[in-house]
């Protein structure tokens, strides 16, 4: 389905334009797309400053609409499509919740360990830095696993705004030339995904 006036900035490497994506084609969205952050510029130009201040990607526009923040793209890509966001207001409600779990808790102690794998020159690499983000994101990912051992998604029976990003984080995390322990009940949810039309072209990049 194509939708008038929705365009998308921001690049690929990054998780959070990857998880608008992976939700856009879950919607069935075409969702025109352009390039922008390290590498491509274009976030520090005055006419990208207009639209979000912070310089960071991604930026949804819809029509005269400019959104920034990721999960409040997602959270608003559901709504407008009529999807994603339950309509029972306390499952609707630990969808919010995961959503502001995965961007507070589980990204900001993640996000090292593959900064300084994938971002960072092996001879300047922080191992010291890498171990602390294991040590941290090792629990949260237990906890995820235990969550998953009776629902197949993470608000409950039905797939909502809140899989994306957890989606998206497991891409990051398994990615990692690292050892991991098992979880069996995160990788049979993440080998769903996978399976999934909808991740084709994010799930199945390579980190960079």
């Amino acid at each position: 389905m194509t939708a008038q006036g929705l365009h998308l900035w921001g690049r690929l490497s990054s998780i959070n334009v990857r998880k608008v994506v992976l939700c856009a084609q879950w919607l069935g969205l075409e969702l025109p797309r352009s390039d922008a952050g390290l590498s491509y510029g274009v976030v520090d130009t005055p006419a990208y400053r207009a639209m979000n201040p912070n310089g960071l990607v991604p930026v949804l526009q819809d029509g005269d609409f400019t959104l920034w923040e990721s999960n409040a793209i997602l959270r608003y890509l559901c709504e407008r499509q009529g999807r994603g966001m339950p309509a029972d207001l306390r499952t609707r409600a630990e969808a919010n919740r995961w959503l502001d779990w995965q961007q507070t808790t589980l990204n900001r102690v993640s996000g090292p360990a593959f900064v300084q794998w994938i971002r960072t020159p092996a001879e300047r690499r922080d191992m010291a830095a890498i171990e602390a983000s294991v040590r941290a994101s090792e629990p949260l990912f237990e906890l995820l696993d235990v969550h998953l051992a009776h629902r197949p998604y993470m608000a409950g029976d039905e797939v909502s705004a809140a899989d994306f990003p957890i989606a998206c984080e497991l891409h990051r995390w398994f990615g990692l030339p690292q050892a991991r322990p098992a979880w069996p009940h995160l990788e049979r949810w993440y080998a769903g995904w996978l399976a999934q039309p909808c991740s084709r072209g994010v799930l199945d990049l390579p980190l960079a």
